[in-house]
């Protein structure tokens, strides 16, 4: 049983003339829409409690965000756009990726995907950047550490952007693996082979950072090496960050991959899945800016994820 989070809501976070627009969400509904061999389960979107989104990020830090809007601020900063339904769009992005997580975790759903925004992977402890306010994926992951007591969970970023706040939200902690493979250089400017972990986290983080013109072998090869590392780390729940920014019609990125490629990237991952979390695996949105593109690989990918 694989499960979807869409709603309108997500489309109230307006951004204007902004890459990350509400239309990638249209985009995305038509492609599952058309994919009728699907049987997809609707997920119901709900407000994450604060407390939750605080076992990633500081409460001033929330509080501040929820100011931010209530003013009237038109952003965050020069990338990461406000609208009035900002924040009510953010906590339900987040609330309606745990419940999902829940839904897995009591056998309702096998895997899901949440198309949600504003999208995560960038959002810091206690800065928003990058078109994120809070990091989805990464609350995600310490929900399922801290309330249902999993001792493992894997994170696997494929976006064209290296995630720097998950990667930083774990880098110390042994409990979660951090893997990502990315354009370098490129934004954020982090992502680099060295960073590994730190302390009790060395060893958990993969970095494979590939400059401009890599395309589907580079992003099977990156996969494969997180695929390998599984195995020694035996993972509990797979949590995907998907970017599809890394398609070689993406206006933001350098890198060339193709509907093909992710399609292979989403065997893979349905295989460590399988191999190691009992199926239970999720997908976050993040980047993706070609319509087109997004409308063609998310159904790609939940077919491959379904098929596996």
């Amino acid at each position: 049983m694989f499960g979807i989070l869409q709603d309108q809501l997500y489309r109230r976070h307006r951004t204007g003339a902004h890459p990350e627009r509400a239309e990638r969400l249209d985009a995305i509904e038509e492609g599952l829409a058309a994919a009728d061999d699907l049987d997809l389960i609707p997920i119901q979107p709900v407000a994450s409690d604060l407390d939750t989104i605080a076992l990633v990020h500081d409460r001033d830090y929330i509080d501040f965000v929820k100011e931010r809007v209530e003013q009237g601020y038109g952003s965050m900063d020069a990338d990461t756009v406000l609208s009035p339904d900002s924040f009510d769009a953010a906590i339900h992005a987040v609330g309606g990726s745990v419940a999902g997580v829940d839904s897995i975790m009591k056998g309702e759903l096998d895997q899901a995907f949440f198309a949600v925004r504003p999208p995560g992977h960038h959002a810091e402890r206690a800065q928003a950047m990058g078109f994120c306010l809070f990091n989805n994926v990464a609350v995600a992951a310490a929900h399922l550490i801290d309330r249902h007591g999993l001792s493992k969970v894997a994170i696997y970023d494929f976006d064209v952007h290296h995630g720097n706040g998950t990667m930083h939200s774990f880098y110390e902690d042994p409990s979660v693996f951090y893997g990502s493979v990315h354009q370098w250089p490129h934004y954020p400017g982090t992502g680099l082979a060295h960073e590994t972990g730190r302390g009790a986290g060395a060893g958990t983080t993969l970095n494979v950072p590939h400059p401009g013109g890599a395309g589907d072998e580079e992003y099977e090869e990156a996969t494969s090496r997180f695929a390998d590392a599984m195995d020694a780390f035996k993972p509990d729940f797979l949590l995907v960050s998907a970017g599809f920014d890394a398609h070689w019609s993406d206006q933001l990125s350098g890198h060339q991959v193709t509907e093909e490629g992710y399609e292979q990237m989403a065997a893979i991952l349905t295989a460590v899945a399988n191999t190691h979390c009992g199926g239970k695996m999720a997908f976050f949105l993040e980047g993706g800016y070609n319509l087109n593109a997004l409308k063609n690989c998310v159904p790609a990918v939940v077919r491959t994820v379904v098929s596996g």
